[in-house]
């Protein structure tokens, strides 16, 4: 079969038609988001303490199914086997991958967000990481490394929605959140397999559990607080947590296979 290349405005008209017109917005415009307030208080680093802990997973977890990718060739064709979805993730011991685990009350005072920004890649026609963490107006820069159209379509309650159209490898837009929203769903209205998650907070005191569902916070100050972990299809658990001096609070949850 012969194959057909576009060029990037051909592509982008393409976008337009595919996902429904205006919904597309020109790569280079950020979103506003308020500034982080000049008086925000100091952690002292001599006094921080951390949360730590694990969320497992009892019983066994649901089979992760293969995409189908056949409905564009040029994702098909960057992998050799099939790419399994995310939504369970589940390791030895139970170890539950893409939960984000948060500090949700007992926090004082406000936290200025990082002008590092946070990256969402799209690469081999999946979303990564994820899940991700972020803080209210810190960037979130949004990659296409893949050599084929997509877009991002943030689909927040709190916040503003934004669909935005990527057709050439390598394009970079740049976005960020006004307000706190657990959780921002991510889609692909090109490729409707692809979806990701972001934890929008107003502080740093945040982690995405890794692999074998362990995770760290690092830096809290000592106090009293609530602590919630949210899993995209197990839903949320919370606990008390004490923070003392230089201490390490253990923090554990754990669901039930359903």
């Amino acid at each position: 079969m012969k194959k057909v290349m576009f060029t990037a405005p051909v592509a982008l008209s393409l976008f337009v038609a595919a996902c429904g017109g205006g919904g597309s917005e020109p790569a280079t415009t950020a979103e506003t988001a308020p500034a982080a307030a000049a008086s925000a208080p100091a952690v002292d680093p001599a006094k921080a303490g951390k949360i730590a802990g694990k969320v497992t997973l009892e019983g066994a977890a649901p089979a992760q199914e293969p995409i189908q990718m056949a409905a564009d060739p040029n994702c098909a064709k960057m992998h050799s086997t099939p790419v399994a979805t995310e939504f369970v993730v589940a390791g030895e011991g139970g170890g539950l991958a893409n939960g984000f685990v948060y500090v949700k009350s007992g926090l004082q005072g406000s936290f200025p967000a990082p002008t590092e920004p946070v990256t969402l890649d799209q690469k081999g026609c999946v979303y990564v990481p994820h899940v991700i963490g972020i803080q209210v107006g810190q960037p979130l820069m949004v990659v296409n490394s893949d050599e084929t159209l997509h877009n991002i379509h943030a689909m927040p309650k709190k916040n503003k929605e934004f669909n935005i159209g990527q057709p050439v490898k390598g394009l970079k837009t740049e976005r960020s959140f006004a307000a706190a929203e657990v959780m921002v769903p991510f889609k692909c209205d090109v490729h409707k397999w692809m979806n990701s998650y972001a934890g929008v907070v107003d502080h740093p005191f945040f982690a995405v559990t890794a692999a074998d569902g362990s995770f760290t916070i690092n830096g809290v100050p000592p106090g009293s607080y609530v602590v919630e972990v949210w899993h995209e299809k197990l839903g949320t658990k919370e606990m008390n947590v004490t923070v003392a001096e230089t201490a390490t609070a253990e923090a554990s949850f754990s669901y039930t296979a359903q």
